[in-house]
């Protein structure tokens, strides 16, 4: 038969990558290594120059790798063969709900065939009989497997499994035919597919080409109109297959993930809903193969073994796109199913990011990729990075506009208007530093300079480090009355008192932005809902009358306030008596305002309803909204326009509340153990006796700095 006459699915086969045996080909098991260690090589490679990237983990792949066909619908249209042409006796009618393939094999049943073969090389054949003659339920075949180490059957098993989309579903599916049409409930039986996949790597090499080679068929299939739910069924299986960690799988891999990233946006809702599902292993492991994928395309070990960055520049987008997926499946789990961080990728620090960021600033979120659509991915270093790059070009653009505006009046230029200068006095320090950040409003984002009215010396960075620390903990004293201080909790909070001018709270928030701006750490322990504030939203409106930091806040933001309150509002939510009665309260709150109490209602005649068992849970997010939105709402704005009166950026879209709270205190842990790895002795080794005392030395520093710090507030 010509090539023209032979049926398109062979056709598209000869042009698939081939698998090879040596990529699959069980040897010796070596450790894997961690993406950590992927890291550390990179770093020392940098470190020492060299531009040539190695990962001694990276298996083996096809030296020449071809890349799939386009996944598209109108692709193959034009080679599509006509039913009419076709003799009568192989037409059908087209089924639009095909009818999934009853599968009756069982996890329990799987695992005695698959798992005792293996057993048998190491222990007797007559325990080996007894063993199996004892597991009630086992036929035949899985006793001749059990002796004669007979994969046959397993391999059936994947071969057939794998063969397409409908045979996945009939395999994995709780009940082959049922729909399944919900967010809360993929139908498929997780814990089935994890027995499948973890007994996959140990199988023979035929078996596990296999595998691929069915994938590769179910993806090369015509799709007509949109997915169904049993396809994204089949998408939510493959894409858990551990196979995805070898280059000579990346063309398989990087065409599932084009075509799951190409979805429609309810499919990945329905998607995300299912990845929160998954046990924290597995979807660790998810994101790991992910982000490993991502920087072997940026890094290849052997650029040979993966087709050009030109033929394949989908590849990063596509992956980037589903991880951000499990991304948002991790933010809305009702507990992160793994921390924020683990989604970072170590390798971007290595890019050129603010080219990145340039792009991102010029094209927004259009069809151009760049990573700072997907901020989640950028570890804090990069934008910390891009943000004190970004004030330093705004310095400079400052700066230099102030020196053009003096030339072309032909003025003196005196080299002080470059920068931000503040002259204070020690006992108005206060006062004085409000009305300078006022008259210099237009100022603010040059570099700082500080100068004590009275004393001599020039600001090289300490002045202003010590204006930040006595103009902050006169703010933040209790008797100053603008923050009151939480034991409990152990940080700030505003006061909710009622004036005429904020100016105060403005200037506490351009204090914070000018610490950002100027790369200086401050000594403010907030609570982590005022960063959500800050960032409610990331840009300040062009309407002054929009409200700003009204952020959505659960009780759990409260716990981290008012334990004791939160506490009380928690056992409210889950009293099994009668709350109307037991509790006798309304939609009213009482308040204390400079020694007044003052009562306010919930909602317009709150305080005639009644909270009941039917209503306590609005009565609680309401009770949650007035205390750390409305009752400090004035206070909170003013904080707000002062801190983006200095920060106002795009750059603060990249950062979640956690990471601003980094910028403006640092690090609230202190990790000594990650210190002393990355310590270098000159001289000296970490066991000889002056550093092991040092470091003693170092620790107990610490630990009086923080009770220093605790007896002071």
């Amino acid at each position: 038969m010509s090539e023209n006459n032979c049926p398109l699915e062979e056709r598209d086969r000869d042009r698939l990558p081939p698998i090879l045996n040596h990529s699959l080909d069980r040897g010796p098991k070596l450790p894997f290594p961690s993406y950590g260690s992927f890291i550390s090589t990179l770093n020392h490679k940098r470190e020492s120059g060299s531009h040539s990237f190695s990962s001694p983990f990276l298996l083996p792949a096809v030296k020449q790798v071809r890349e799939l066909p386009p996944i598209f619908p109108d692709v193959r249209h034009k080679h599509r063969i006509s039913i009419d042409v076709l003799p009568p006796e192989v037409k059908a009618r087209f089924v639009s709900e095909p009818i999934i393939p009853i599968r009756t094999k069982t996890a329990k049943e799987f695992q005695y065939v698959l798992l005792l073969p293996s057993v048998t090389r190491s222990i007797h054949r007559s325990v080996i009989v007894c063993l199996t003659m004892s597991l009630s339920g086992c036929r035949d075949d899985v006793e001749r497997a059990t002796i004669s180490g007979d994969w046959k059957q397993v391999h059936d098993f994947y071969l057939t499994t794998f063969d397409s989309f409908l045979e996945l579903n009939g395999a994995f599916k709780k009940e082959a035919n049922a729909p399944f049409n919900t967010i809360e409930d993929s139908g498929i039986n997780i814990k089935f597919v994890n027995i499948v996949y973890d007994a996959l790597l140990h199988t023979p090499a035929d078996t596990q080409k296999s595998v691929l080679k069915g994938i590769i068929n179910s993806l090369l299939r015509e799709w007509k109109g949109p997915r169904t739910k049993d396809d994204l069924r089949a998408y939510f299986v493959l894409v858990q297959n551990p196979q995805y960690t070898s280059p000579a799988t990346y063309v398989i891999y990087a065409h599932l993930l084009r075509q799951i990233a190409a979805l429609a946006e309810a499919d990945h809702h329905f998607l995300m809903h299912w990845f929160k599902k998954l046990p924290q292993k597995r979807f660790k492991q998810l994101v790991e193969r992910l982000q490993l994928f991502i920087t072997t395309r940026l890094f290849p070990a052997k650029p040979e073994d993966l087709p050009s960055m030109a033929k394949c520049s989908w590849w990063i987008p596509s992956a980037t796109k589903v991880l951000s997926l499990l991304n948002a499946a991790n933010s809305i789990s009702c507990f992160p199913i793994v921390p924020f961080t683990d989604f970072y990728n170590l390798t971007l620090d290595h890019i050129d990011f603010m080219e990145d960021y340039h792009t991102w600033q010029a094209h927004g979120n259009s069809n151009r990729f760049t990573f700072c659509q997907f901020p989640f991915i950028l570890s804090t270093v990069v934008k910390k990075a891009i943000i004190q790059r970004d004030s330093e070009q705004q310095m400079i653009s400052m700066a230099r506009q102030t020196l053009v505006d003096k030339v072309s009046r032909r003025q003196r230029v005196d080299m002080s208007l470059l920068f931000l200068n503040i002259k204070v006095r020690r006992l108005q320090l206060v006062s004085d530093s409000l009305d300078e950040l006022s008259r210099k409003r237009a100022d603010l984002k040059k570099k700082l300079k500080v100068t004590f009215v009275g004393e001599a010396g020039l600001d090289m960075g300490g002045l202003t480090k010590e204006w930040f620390l006595l103009l902050i903990r006169q703010i933040f004293h209790p008797d100053y009355g603008m923050f009151t201080y939480v034991k409990e909790s152990q940080c700030h909070w505003f006061s909710s008192w009622k004036c005429d001018n904020y100016s105060e709270f403005r200037l506490v928030g351009a204090l914070m932005g000018l610490a950002v701006y100027n790369s200086i750490t401050l000594d403010i322990r907030f609570p982590p809902c005022v960063y959500k504030k800050l960032l409610t939203p990331p840009i300040v409106p062009c309407d002054l009358d929009t409200p700003v930091g009204m952020a959505t806040l659960t009780l759990e933001d409260l716990q981290q306030i008012m334990p004791d309150l939160a506490h009380g509002l928690g056992e409210l939510l889950s009293y099994e008596g009668n709350v109307e009665e037991d509790f006798y309260t309304t939609f009213q709150v009482f308040q204390e305002e400079l020694g007044v109490v003052k009562s306010y209602n919930l909602k317009p005649g709150g305080d005639k309803i009644p909270v009941t068992n039917l209503n306590r849970k609005e009565y609680v997010q309401l009770y949650i909204d007035f205390l750390l939105n409305k009752s400090i709402y004035r206070q909170f704005a003013a904080f707000y326009h002062g801190f983006h009166s200095v920060c106002a950026s795009n750059a603060l879209m990249l950062l979640r509340p956690e990471e601003v709270e980094i910028l403006v205190c640092g690090s609230p842990n202190l990790d000594m153990g990650s210190l002393q790895r990355v310590v270098q002795y000159e001289g000296y080794s970490k066991t000889d006796p002056t550093i092991r005392y040092m470091s003693c030395i170092q620790f107990v520093i610490v630990m009086l700095s923080n009770a220093c710090l605790l007896v002071e507030k």
